[in-house]
This record gives structure tokens, sequence and C-alpha cells, in this order.
């Protein structure tokens, strides 16, 4: 059948992907950088899934999301920086005043991973991105020259996942994940 990718618009699915097991859980919910810190901080429990709910109520939603067949397999997060914690992050540079759009978190269900999801989710959120007017698109992956990311910290993606996408480097970071330094990819839509 394949892997369709869609914009994240059904909560229910969002939630399978990046809500906790328990509602009253202080998970991510993929917010660390959708907002602001402090904002950030301040939403608790279930305060934080009600809040993602009113995000995938709007145009545009948060990202996209995966399914294989009926059934929801991933999460990638996509929006522009300028609606991100990103567009002030001083760790990771602008390298020009385009309003580029940011592509943050991808995860695939434990289950289905090995299977070209991730792939098809960057190519998901490309596409995303580009429907709506972006003239580029950034991701910030860890640089691990083939080795082994935790798990937890793979979220962000590889500089090899955003180079088979097209996306090519163009600045450094000084941010660091898992060890791994961050650079900036990017891929222009226009």
């Amino acid at each position: 059948m394949g892997i369709e990718v869609r914009p994240a618009t059904v909560f229910e699915d969002v939630k399978t992907i990046v809500g906790p097991k328990r509602p009253d859980a202080n998970v991510c919910w993929c917010l660390s950088y959708r907002i602001p810190s402090k904002q950030n901080l301040a939403l608790q429990r279930e305060e934080r899934g009600k809040f993602v709910e009113k995000l995938v109520g709007e145009d545009p939603p948060p990202g996209v999301l995966a399914y294989d067949g009926g059934e929801v397999v991933g999460w990638a997060a996509v929006h522009p920086r300028a609606d991100t914690s990103f567009a002030t992050n001083r760790k990771i540079p602008h390298v020009d005043d385009d309003e580029v759009w940011s592509v943050w978190c991808i995860r695939v269900r434990p289950g289905h991973r090995g299977k070209g999801i991730s792939h098809a989710l960057l190519q998901g959120a490309i596409e995303f991105a580009k429907s709506h007017g972006a003239p580029a698109i950034e991701g910030y992956p860890v640089d691990n020259k083939g080795n082994k990311v935790d798990l937890t910290m793979a979220y962000v993606g590889t500089r090899r996942l955003f180079e088979k996408a097209g996306f090519t480097k163009v600045a450094e970071t000084t941010s660091v994940l898992n060890g791994f330094p961050r650079v900036l990819m990017r891929l222009e839509l226009r």
C-alpha cells in the first residue's frame, strides 16, 4: 500500500505519536521548539494536549503525519520558522531573512522503524511547506558521521537523512545533541 503523508489535522493521530501514555504526564508534545520556552514550561500536564489540539485546528497545522494504510505511524513537526523558537535561537544562525520554514522533529512509532518512514515524513514536510508558499525549508540535524544516535535524541534527524532529501549544509551551529554537532541544512523551494 505504501506510506501516505498528510497534514496533521486529526488530533487523535497527533496524540498517538507525540502524546503521553497517561494524560496527566508532562511530556514534550513536540512543543519545545514550537513555542517560547517560558510558555512551554508554564503548560503542564493536560494543558499541553489541549494546546496541541488548538494548534491542530489552525491553518497551517503544526506538522504532517505518516500513515501506513489507515494506521498513523509517524510525525514531522514543520512550520514557519517565525512561529518557532528557531526565530530567536542563539545557537542556530539565520543565513538570511527569508520567511523559511523549519522542520525540527521526525518521529516514527516503534515497530515501524527501518521502513523508510522518516524519509517519507521529510519529503511530506517539504511538500507541505512548498504548498504553503515557503521559499525554503531548513532542518537542524546532527552531523553524526554515521555513528549511532541514541533513539531519544534521533528526533532531529541526521545530516545524511536531509542530504538524501536534497538539503545542503549551509551553516555550522553551536548546538550539540547527544554529543554530536548540529548543522543547518536547507532546501530552496523556488
